[in-house]
């Protein structure tokens, strides 16, 4: 190959040497074609100017450091100035930066006397920022509390819940001195975690330097705040708990029995106690918030079972007394009133392998073995083989008192719809609230089961435990929520629009037939069927007694027993007889006179009749038929149109027929013609040869006598010579001879 490229290379090198002019025109093509590249490169640089410095991000007056060089290593170094510290990692283009800056700098403003706050440009592509981190996204929160850290802030970054987590950071434990506020802790806070340490030994003691490790830890897990750590320092108040060991961590809960941190079976680091806390944590009452509108969260949530969902406004700064209602009511859902803060359920009992509790409710958790002795399952009712997401048995046992009609105490044991009770602020999720239906009166509550896709919404005339108790009725006399777009002026139209609010009033009409045409926007072939029922619209036009309608049911939810499979559909609900409605029949061609056939083939009277007097049957045959005739005489003038089109079509077809034929004998000749000149062209060709053959021939006769012709010369000129040379001996032997017979003439004399 390269002896190849080398014998090729040769030779174009010996062609541009045999012709100089095709080698300096593309010396100067190439030179062309470099000089602008070059120039157009130079342009660019002169163009592309150098980045401008990075501004400030936040005012000069906010009492923050503001890093806007990206100047990492003076983060430690402020770091080291204060207990607290706020990191706020931001780039300059971002949208989330810009407005989280405004709730940074409110917080920054009330809370800059005892917590440090930084923030630090990590786009600056010269900083040390942009070079040690990679953020995903901006902006990014971290808080360090002394020298742990970071604890990452991943919550709405609004004022209050920012400065509410900062507090749960800068005072990540609360002391506890009396038995007061011991079951005031308790009391008002789902998940409580209570510590007892004893300080007469060291200021502070090794176990409580873990207690706090271990609340700071929670934090980076809960950025909701539901689990709160106390510590306990005094003996008598730690029996409240029966605590009575040094370094006793309690874990209280409401539905089951509390527990203490083993000590013997796990190892007493803050990272453990962590994990043992939120593995055995439960939640009445969950705070949820999804990200944002095309987040999965909310819909993980519901697929666990019927969901009880709260919108109210929320200030995590203040105490909620909506909060503290819906608190109250789920609690009395799945337990009852709690008297004191011991708990009076006890749920996930397992008694063998082949039967497992979901849920029990007594008066009072005695231990496991004592309840078995105590209580059987012959003496308890209610037993449900299909309770719950996982189908096990769930029963109730009845030492629970007797309860007023209107209670829902306990009601989670004795019904099959357990609900889930969800938190959600309005202010960050009105959107989600609107499309669920809500208004502009707060708070809004609705129930929501995925399973069997109902939707409740809660009326303001009803309270929430009514709300509750209608849900969890065997028979429930709430009626579907349906989201549909709201109740429009009604125009005049051939086609009447209905929606959610309007379709059984529309549909249920005992005094009209209804043909109902499902359709959706992002149906093609329902846009397709317009002018179909506007032509059988336009032949019932001015019946009362026939209604031509139309839902959209990709914006407006219907009761179940009125949906349809596929779309577009079409259904006939006849006057007095609407539990008899027909479906059109989906192998038939949607065509106006099918429609018409469909209609008066399924409806109990003559489609002309009036409901109490008006247009007599007679006008509106005459009308119909009229409009028919019409419609015939336009289709006669189609028709005689059409005809003449095609006789036009039919002699322009036949001229081009003829053309075609014409054509195609010429083509022929043609054919003929080039055969000939061909079998010409070959005769020609090896006369020419032959030719060329004679002509080389004589070439070489030629040749051969023009060698001859100068031998000849050669040879003439020899003998020319030689002539020449024997003629002057001759005359030379003459000459003497002449002497010599003088000589010998005068001898004689």
């Amino acid at each position: 190959m390269l002896q190849r490229l080398r014998a090729q290379l040769r030779q174009a090198v010996d062609q541009m040497a045999k012709r100089p002019l095709l080698c300096c025109g593309a010396i100067l093509l190439t030179c062309a074609l470099i000089l602008p590249l070059t120039l157009t490169c130079s342009r660019v640089k002169s163009v592309v100017a150098s980045p401008r410095a990075p501004l400030r991000f936040f005012p000069a007056e906010a009492p923050l450091a503001d890093l806007f060089l990206g100047q990492l290593e003076e983060v430690d170094r402020l770091r080291e100035e204060a207990d607290v510290t706020l990191v706020f990692y931001y780039a300059p283009w971002c949208a989330h930066c810009i407005a989280a800056r405004q709730h940074v700098q409110q917080v920054a403003l009330r809370l800059a006397q005892q917590v440090q706050f930084v923030a630090v440009n990590c786009w600056w592509h010269q900083g040390r920022c942009r070079k040690q981190k990679s953020f995903f996204q901006y902006p990014v929160i971290h808080l360090y509390y002394r020298r742990v850290g970071p604890i990452e802030y991943r919550g709405p970054v609004r004022s209050e819940y920012l400065e509410s987590f900062i507090q749960r950071v800068s005072a990540p434990l609360t002391y506890l001195p009396s038995v007061t506020a011991l079951h005031t802790f308790l009391t008002q806070h789902q998940q409580a975690v209570v510590g007892y340490f004893r300080f007469s030994s060291s200021p502070q003691p090794v176990g409580y330097i873990i207690f706090l490790l271990s609340a700071l830890h929670a934090l980076r897990r809960d950025q909701q705040g539901e689990v709160h750590f106390a510590v306990v320092t005094n003996q008598a108040v730690a029996e409240g708990v029966a605590l009575r060991e040094d370094e006793s961590v309690y874990l209280h809960r409401r539905l089951n029995s509390s527990l203490v941190f083993p000590r013997t079976q796990r190892n007493f680091t803050a990272q453990a106690v962590c994990d043992w806390v939120f593995e055995n944590r439960e939640s009445i009452i969950h705070w949820i918030q999804p990200t944002g509108a095309k987040s999965y969260l909310l819909e993980a949530e519901l697929q666990k079972g019927p969901a009880l969902l709260t919108f109210l406004p929320h200030n995590p700064l203040t105490a909620n007394q909506l909060l503290t209602q819906v608190s109250a009511v789920a609690l009395q859902y799945h337990c009852g009133s709690e008297e004191d803060w011991f708990p009076r359920c006890c749920q996930s009992l397992s008694f063998s392998s082949d039967v497992s509790v979901c849920e029990l409710c007594a008066s009072r958790c005695w231990a496991l073995d004592l309840y078995l002795q105590r209580v059987s399952l012959s003496s308890c009712r209610s037993v449900q083989s299909s309770y719950g997401a996982f189908g096990r048995w769930s029963f109730c046992c009845r030492s629970i008192p007797r309860t007023p009609p209107d209670s829902i105490t306990g009601l989670q044991c004795r019904s099959n719809k357990t609900l889930r009770f969800y938190l959600l602020d309005t202010q960050l999720h009105w959107p989600l609230a609107q499309r669920l239906g809500a208004s502009a009166d707060l708070p809004f509550i609705t129930i929501i089961n995925l399973r069997d896709e109902t939707h409740y919404v809660l009326n303001h005339t009803d309270t929430l435990a009514d709300f509750i108790q209608n849900f969890s009725a065997s028979y429930s006399p709430l009626h579907r929520h349906l989201v549909g777009n709201k109740q429009q002026q009604q125009t005049q139209s051939l086609i009447q629009e209905v929606t959610s609010d309007s379709f059984l009033h529309t549909v249920m009409d005992s005094q009209r037939d209804v043909l109902l045409l499902y359709y959706s926007a992002w149906c093609g072939f329902c846009s397709v069927l317009n002018h179909v029922f506007l032509q059988l619209a336009r032949l019932f036009q001015g019946n009362s007694a026939l209604t031509v309608a139309r839902v959209n049911v990709g914006r407006n939810d219907l009761p179940w027993e009125f949906m349809v499979d596929q779309l577009p559909s079409v259904l006939f609900f006849p006057r007095h007889r609407k539990q008899m409605s027909v479906k059109f029949p989906e192998n038939t061609p949607m065509t106006v006179p099918n429609l018409l056939r469909f209609v008066l083939q399924h409806t109990g009277h003559a489609p002309w009749e009036e409901s109490g007097g008006g247009v007599e049957p007679q006008s509106l045959l005459e009308a119909e038929l009229q409009a028919l005739q019409q419609q015939v005489f336009s289709l006669h003038r189609a028709r005689e149109r059409l005809s003449q089109q095609l006789s036009v079509l039919w002699r322009e077809n036949r001229r081009l027929t003829l053309h075609t034929h014409t054509l195609q004998t010429q083509n022929a000749e043609l054919q003929e013609q080039s055969g000939r000149l061909e079998t010409l062209y070959r005769e020609k060709t090896r006369q020419l040869s032959e030719t060329v053959h004679r002509l080389q021939e004589l070439a070489d006769a030629s040749e051969e006598l023009l060698k001859q012709n100068m031998l000849l010369k050669v040879l003439l000129t020899v003998l020319r010579e030689r002539d020449g040379w024997d003629t002057e001996r001759q005359e030379e032997a003459n000459g003497e001879e002449e002497v010599d017979g003088q000589e010998g003439k005068c001898e004689a004399s």
